[in-house]
């Protein structure tokens, strides 16, 4: 399949997952509304309020929120919002607590999981949380990286960068290639959900599927010109 071709497939990809996820998307929705509105408390703002009576900064709360699994940045922006801050500084706090933790994933999870694997409940624990991953990261192991980038980017309860690296590392996918995918992906999903809670969801879609198409793009490129080597594809070949 060419690039052009691959980059198509995942975006419609994209959509099609979004569709099938409908219910879950217009509950997102409904966090960033209600927390922007003051409806009932969302997960992220519940979290912000018990961390912010105790006297830590806003743009703290933001970043500690995005650490969290589950939440994660797609809970932090619409608090953030909430608090009145810039997006900006919103949008990169989110960023920057999300990608906190997954390094420490990607690279110690697996010896800490060998580890407590040798005993019952460890085992168990490991095997229902590989087990759950697989099957919610089942789709994205043809695409590898491109397809670890868009399940990241997308911002449903059921996707993030925590699921990301553990999926990550279940495919083997290399260190460096993980984080990249990871992080096109985290920071796509911030411009999604700043756009979700000024715009709604019809600018956030639009944001999404252009995002996704240029970070695919640039993934590709860069995976293209390593397989190529330093003497660029035509010497490669005469070799």
């Amino acid at each position: 399949m060419s690039c052009r071709g691959l980059i198509l497939a995942m975006i419609v990809a994209a959509v099609a997952w979004g569709s099938v996820y409908a219910e879950d998307a217009v509950s997102v929705e409904n966090a960033a509304v209600d927390a922007a509105g003051f409806h009932h408390e969302s997960t992220g703002a519940k979290i912000a309020r018990v961390l912010r009576k105790s006297g830590l900064p806003d743009e703290v709360v933001v970043a500690l929120i995005s650490t969290l699994p589950i939440v994660e940045l797609r809970g932090a922006v619409p608090v953030g919002h909430m608090m009145g801050m810039n997006p900006w500084i919103v949008y990169g706090l989110a960023v920057a607590g999300n990608m906190i933790p997954i390094p420490l994933i990607l690279l110690f999870l697996g010896p800490i999981s060998r580890f407590l694997m040798k005993f019952k409940l460890g085992r168990l624990f490991f095997d229902w949380l590989f087990a759950r991953t697989r099957k919610k990261t089942a789709d994205i192991e043809k695409y590898e990286t491109l397809g670890l980038t868009i399940f990241v980017a997308i911002p449903l309860p059921v996707t993030g960068g925590w699921t990301g690296a553990m999926a990550a590392f279940l495919m083997g996918v290399e260190f460096r290639h993980a984080m990249l995918s990871i992080l096109l992906g985290v920071m796509i999903a911030g411009v999604i959900m700043t756009v979700l809670s000024l715009l709604g969801w019809l600018g956030a879609i639009i944001a999404g599927v252009v995002l996704i198409g240029l970070a695919a793009g640039a993934v590709l490129g860069v995976f293209r010109k390593e397989e190529q080597g330093p003497y660029g594809e035509e010497q490669a070949q005469s070799r």
